[in-house]
């Protein structure tokens, strides 16, 4: 089964950081632990799964060419870097040199060094070795088949947003051999190829573009969490190890796909792992720049209903998990279950990022993405940022995120933190959450000027 996504209260930095130790720990289950047998279980798909919305071209559009041709943004990653205030740290040196950043996707791509390497040469910026491991069977890579190429697209997204945001960082890419021709469903193979790198000390952040509705886990109705609850050994060995697990928040708004993947459920609902309290989940934002990157107004929501159907932020309310300590701050917002998303970054499709494909017919040349599968990435560029400024892992970020927020709505300066207000998450008929000052349940805390942003999350860390 692939889904689809349709178109497809801390006071002071000290305060802070002792609440920064308090944290979900845990071992892995024995082997065979597992509540449910794999073929039972949902299958993660790709956040960006049809948010292609350009290309290919055989050269990127400049931001102009594009609003003027196609009434869209598109951006490169020296917009990205400038938007996001990168540049006071590269001249620091912290570009996320000695750090790694960890991509998990199925299959991935045949291609992912020599698109990178295209991909940074167009744009002026060093390329870097994308370390590929291969966990369990993968197989041959075909460009006729839709589910591989998805995934490879997704890989592609996910290398260059880490690298645009950090290009001294390191890059592991864990391909896995999920082939649901086969009955496999994925999960078991992610968690267990995330696993064994971090029992390995391979990786300081973690980068997930892949999720499924918190509902469509065996179980979920009659209140029986186990299937789910049974594979998070790998977050809580990253949790005990100090690495830092990112998810995307989904982009269907405050709905999610359906088990059969073409329908969306009609009332709210979240998605795993970005529902996961040792997961931190990214929003997306609609991000306006001109040319050189300098933002035309502020970032607002990423939510673009019916009759454009280009998809809105995931995020809502877990029914899984309660309202962990972190979020105590927030408990007005998110009540007693864990909220999602806790940050944001671009996301919007019409908004979007150029990345480079080589690897079939339909995937030759400049193309343009959107999605928190976008987000996600980008945001794994600043942390491994962070981790080269602390000299150290940072774990779980979740406390640092709400110790900052809460600082900044109590008027604290240079927080890096910057709050997005106004509109909601709706999406298809189904009512989503308001964007409201401080945190909400579409936007999370804001989203980050980054030069202000990792000294901070940094010395919280």
């Amino acid at each position: 089964m692939r889904r689809s996504t349709r178109h497809l209260t801390v006071s002071t930095l000290a305060a802070a950081a002792l609440v920064a130790g308090t944290a979900l720990t845990g071992a892995a289950p024995a082997a065979g632990a597992l509540a449910a047998p794999a073929h039972r279980l949902p299958a993660p798909v790709p956040a960006a799964a049809h948010h292609r919305l350009l290309g290919p071209f055989p050269n990127p559009s400049s931001v102009a060419d594009c609003q003027a041709q196609y009434q869209r943004s598109c951006y490169g990653p020296t917009q990205l870097e400038q938007a996001y205030d990168e540049q006071p740290l590269f001249d620091r040196g912290i570009n996320g040199a000695g750090r790694t950043i960890v991509i998990v996707d199925s299959f991935g791509s045949p291609t992912i060094q020599h698109d990178l390497d295209v991909y940074s040469a167009h744009y002026g910026i060093p390329s870097t070795n994308v370390q590929v491991v291969k966990w369990g069977n993968v197989p041959v890579f075909d460009p006729t088949d839709d589910d591989m190429t998805g995934w490879a697209e997704e890989t592609t997204i996910d290398v260059d947003m880490a690298h645009a945001m950090a290009p001294g960082a390191k890059i592991v890419l864990v391909e896995t051999g999920v082939s649901e021709t086969t009955g496999t469903t994925g999960f078991p193979e992610m968690m267990g190829a995330e696993d064994s790198l971090i029992k390995q000390g391979v990786g300081d952040v973690i980068s997930q573009s892949f999720g499924t509705a918190e509902n469509t886990f065996p179980g979920f109705d009659q209140g029986d969490y186990s299937s789910l609850l049974n594979l998070r050994y790998a977050y809580k060995d990253a949790q005990a190890r100090g690495v830092t697990v990112l998810a995307s928040s989904g982009d269907n708004g405050a709905t999610d796909a359906e088990p059969d993947g073409s329908t969306l459920y009609p009332y709210p609902v979240t998605s795993w792992p970005p529902s996961d309290p040792l997961v931190t989940g990214v929003g997306g934002t609609s991000v306006h720049l001109d040319a050189q990157g300098n933002r035309l107004s502020p970032d607002t929501v990423w939510d673009d209903p019916a009759p454009n159907d280009h998809g809105a932020t995931g995020g809502g309310k877990s029914k899984v998990f309660p309202r962990p300590l972190f979020q105590l701050g927030v408990r007005n917002t998110v009540g007693s279950s864990r909220g999602v998303p806790d940050i944001s970054m671009l996301g919007d499709p019409l908004t979007g990022v150029w990345t480079y494909n080589s690897f079939g017919p339909q995937d030759n040349g400049w193309e343009l993405w959107g999605g928190t599968s976008v987000a996600a990435p980008i945001f794994s560029g600043v942390v491994a940022l962070a981790d080269q400024a602390a000299g150290h892992r940072l774990g779980n970020i979740n406390y640092a995120l709400y110790g900052l927020s809460a600082l900044q709505q109590a008027g604290a300066p240079d927080t890096g933190l910057t709050d997005v207000v106004g509109g909601s998450n709706s999406y298809d008929g189904v009512t989503g959450w308001p964007v409201t000052p401080g945190y909400d349940l579409a936007t999370g805390v804001g989203t980050v000027d980054v030069a202000k942003f990792v000294p901070k999350l940094a010395l919280l860390g």
